[in-house]
């Protein structure tokens, strides 16, 4: 059950998925009065732009598309920048802010994920940055001009992310070096044979990867003139600026204190209500079916089922299948993972002069899931509208 037309939905947070909720909320004419509130400034902006900005030489202005007035104009809406919201009042239904109590009829957290940071020493250890907003890329942006055009970095995860960053530094003109303890990059997300291509084809670029290894210590030089990465091994890597991109995770406190269930973020269900069904989440702190999933497909189908709860027709989250793709432009690379793999199938595919292209079949020779790099990315469309179809090209199993 949600409030009526005229009772209002407060929304906690203004990244993409604060703000894709509230348009889709006016695109069906819901007249409900919303309440956006966030820490922030409110300035909307496209988070995954942030990995590929550097070689665009876009500065955190550029990649704003609006501010929190015109948004608030726009829309119909009230947006409480600058606000950190302290508690939930459930039995009230009263949002508790540092500036103002905040009644609501349904409550939306769309407060997103907040960086995991890897325990290491040394004097420079705070110099370690993560960027995860537009302040974050910003300040990440001032860093890098003040350090110089040729300036050495040190990027700490080769996931999706880190890789991404890799590659926008590299473009940029900067000497990077990749540091992850895993054995290739996109370890959690592609096939090794994705992965391989990807990992050359960045070394070709000059990318200089350190796999199986971790970031031990991070110390001033005796000069003071650069930083030393000390490795698990004990190496040192002389570098100006060090990044950190080994994941995210998602921001629970709130809901926890407030007495919803939690694990790896808000647990929700298919109408994305929480525990308290005037509570909902949206976006990269709510897990559905056990999983946080913190990309932008989902992201914006649950604002649309979630709108049209709120606009008073009960719709449950259907997920279509949606590819992560992965903004390398050196290789670029998309992955559609199969729901389910267990022995219930394999890869097949190989690699070629254009890049690779491997499909998850299953034992009955069904197409659940693919994995493309490089030119082979343009056969993404054709692959999802046959996925679920008994495949009609032979291939090579790799695995």
């Amino acid at each position: 059950m949600t409030g009526t037309r005229d009772e209002p939905v407060v929304i906690v947070g203004a990244g993409m998925a604060g703000y894709a909720l509230a348009k889709e909320l006016r695109r069906r004419e819901c007249s409900r009065p919303i309440t956006l509130v966030t820490a922030d400034s409110g300035r909307a902006y496209s988070k995954p732009m942030l990995s590929n900005a550097l070689a665009q030489r876009r500065t955190a202005a550029a990649l704003e598309s609006a501010s929190a007035a015109a948004l608030a104009e726009r829309l119909q809406l009230k947006v409480m920048t600058d606000t950190q919201v302290t508690a939930i009042d459930r039995d009230a239904r009263m949002l508790q802010t540092n500036t103002a109590s905040v009644p609501y009829a349904d409550l939306v957290l769309a407060i997103g994920a907040q960086p995991i940071r890897v325990p290491i020493t040394g004097d420079a250890a705070s110099q370690v940055v993560s960027v995860n907003d537009l302040d974050d890329y910003a300040a990440w942006r001032e860093r890098l001009v003040a350090a110089g055009s040729d300036a050495r970095v040190l990027v700490i995860g080769a996931g999706l992310i880190g890789c991404e960053f890799a590659n926008d530094l590299i473009t940029a003109g900067f000497r990077v070096t990749v540091v992850d303890p895993a054995a290739r990059p996109l370890g959690r997300l592609a096939p090794a044979a994705v992965s391989d291509v990807l990992a050359a084809a960045l070394a070709s670029s000059g990318v200089d990867w350190r796999f199986g290894r971790t970031v031990r210590d991070l110390s001033t030089s005796a000069d003071r003139t650069a930083l030393i990465a000390t490795l698990d091994d004990g190496t040192p890597v002389s570098v100006d600026c060090v990044l950190s991109a080994v994941g995210l995770r998602a921001r629970v406190e709130l809901a926890r204190d407030a007495g919803l269930a939690t694990g790896a973020g808000i647990l929700v269900d298919r109408m994305l209500a929480t525990t308290d069904p005037r509570i909902f989440a949206l976006g990269d702190c709510a897990q559905i079916d056990g999983q946080v999933r913190p990309y932008v497909a989902p992201l914006l189908q649950a604002a649309r089922a979630l709108a049209a709860t709120l606009s008073g027709v009960p719709t449950a989250l259907e997920l279509d299948p949606a590819p992560v793709v992965v903004k390398t432009p050196t290789c670029p690379v998309v992955v559609l993972q199969p729901a389910a793999t267990g022995d219930a199938g394999r890869w097949v595919g190989a690699p070629d002069a254009s890049g690779i292209r491997l499909d998850w079949r299953d034992n009955e020779g069904v197409l659940r899931g693919f994995a493309l790099a490089g030119d082979r990315c343009a056969e993404r469309p054709r692959l999802l509208a046959a996925v679920g179809r008994p495949a009609t090209e032979p291939a090579e199993a790799i695995a």
